[in-house]
């Protein structure tokens, strides 16, 4: 489907996905600039909000999001959300699914591999700023998810090709093995939720995506 077949609604639901989920990647549940939307998650009503919820079927989308309130409490962040993330994300142990595509991508399993310097070179050639601090590569995918939905409101003709050969070709592979080795419902539920969320995009923008080798 062309960028000139998408309606705005859609566009909408792609800017929500990202702009909701991305961050859970990217912050410390420490972190007070977070704290709201851990606060949100919890406080949804889950039936409204799975049937509101696009791209996905609502008993997957109830499924995932009780799975994501399984793990919070709505009065504090607790010690082992905290944990959770930083075992996931931080370090400074062997990381269990490391969150960047090139890691599942290049032969040799390293962050800023061959797929992490095409998506660079692509966002130059589009004349998009990269997202997060410059130690951070680019294929990460809290940042991949906001750069979607940013794509999505201010480059949309740009979205297809940034879909089908930037972030699916290695998403799913991905976020199944974060949802295998998470520990904390909440985690669980968000790779579950992501996935989904891309899979169900996928199929509603019709796109077909060529699926590389994955080396982890």
């Amino acid at each position: 489907m062309s960028s000139e077949n998408i309606d705005e609604q859609t566009y909408g639901s792609i800017i929500f996905v990202g702009e909701t989920l991305g961050p859970f990647y990217l912050n410390d549940p420490a972190k007070d600039d977070i704290e709201a939307g851990f606060n949100a998650i919890a406080q949804l009503d889950a039936d409204e909000a799975s049937q509101e919820w696009p791209f996905v079927s609502e008993a997957e989308a109830l499924e995932d999001i009780a799975l994501m309130q399984q793990g919070l409490d709505p009065e504090l962040i607790s010690d082992d959300l905290v944990w959770e993330y930083r075992r996931l994300f931080i370090g400074p142990a062997k990381k269990p699914a490391p969150p960047w595509g090139s890691v599942y991508t290049d032969r040799e399993m390293v962050i800023f591999g061959a797929s992490t310097l095409d998506l660079r070179q692509w966002m130059r050639e589009q004349g998009i700023e990269r997202m997060g601090g410059n130690s951070t590569p680019e294929d990460h995918i809290g940042l991949m998810l906001l750069l979607m939905a940013w794509i999505a409101e201010n480059k949309p003709e740009c979205l297809e090709e940034y879909l089908t050969k930037h972030l699916l070709t290695w998403s799913s592979h991905f976020l199944e093995q974060l949802a295998d080795v998470s520990e904390h419902p909440f985690y669980e539920g968000l790779a579950k939720l992501t996935k989904a969320s891309l899979e169900g995009m996928q199929d509603a923008l019709g796109l077909e995506v060529e699926y590389p080798r994955f080396y982890r």
